[in-house]
């Protein structure tokens, strides 16, 4: 899934209902230069579309998350042209820090599962997550992400990353990750990036700057901007 677990959960409204006074469902959408996960492009550098719709309750949390795809005209995955994710996890804490717990299923629903590394296209992670407030203004975080087959078929892959935020105002922040996937037909690459991020007038707007030391991997910068329905 291409964006936080609990942490990116979006404020909506409360459903009525006996039993549900701490549900909420929300949603978003938002449009993207260019999709980017974990330092790769997933729309061939061009603009994507997404949205998502999340169910709340406490600690748990559910809900499905989609993107238009495009892995190039030469690619053996060409055929995708969508990617839809869905999710379950709770947000736990202990003391100071504050969990993320989830299960990830990534799917391809238009794809034809004969192309790729041998295998279909979908896969799924269980992923761990944890942050602290280092104050008001600074947090660090860190995530654990691991599938027994990864995209294509291509074996496990494990990730690995640390990231953190500053809050100049309630509108305005920075934030960075640095990260290493491995994969285990692919090999392993670092990734990092780094951006500011602004809300206003219910939409918020994000510049980010994206790369990695894997071979034939381009810098990227992109721009997305995304609204709360």
């Amino acid at each position: 899934m291409k964006k936080l677990m609990g942490a990116a959960m979006l404020a909506g409204a409360t459903i009525a209902g006996v039993g549900a006074a701490n549900a909420e469902i929300t949603a978003s959408v938002s449009m993207t230069t260019d999709y980017v996960f974990r330092g790769l492009s997933q729309s061939d550098g061009e603009a994507a579309i997404q949205g998502s719709f999340d169910f709340t309750n406490g600690m748990f949390y559910a809900g499905v998350w989609g993107s238009s795809v495009n892995f190039g005209a030469t690619s053996p995955t060409d055929t995708a042209s969508m990617e839809l994710d869905a999710y379950v996890g709770i947000t736990p804490t202990t003391g100071p820090v504050s969990w993320d717990l989830a299960v990830v299923g990534y799917f391809y629903p238009n794809a034809d599962d004969s192309v790729g590394f041998g295998g279909e296209l979908d896969y799924y992670e269980g992923i761990v997550g944890a942050s602290i407030d280092v104050s008001e203004q600074f947090s660090l975080g860190g995530e654990v992400a691991f599938s027994p087959e990864y995209f294509a078929a291509a074996g496990d892959a494990l990730y690995v990353g640390i990231n953190g935020a500053f809050a100049f105002n309630d509108a305005t922040s920075v934030s960075g990750e640095y990260g290493n996937q491995d994969v285990d037909l692919l090999g392993d690459y670092d990734t990092w990036n780094v951006g500011v991020s602004h809300a206003m007038h219910g939409f918020t707007f994000d510049l980010r700057y994206h790369d990695t030391d894997g071979t034939g991997f381009d810098e990227i910068v992109n721009f997305s901007v995304s609204r709360e329905l």
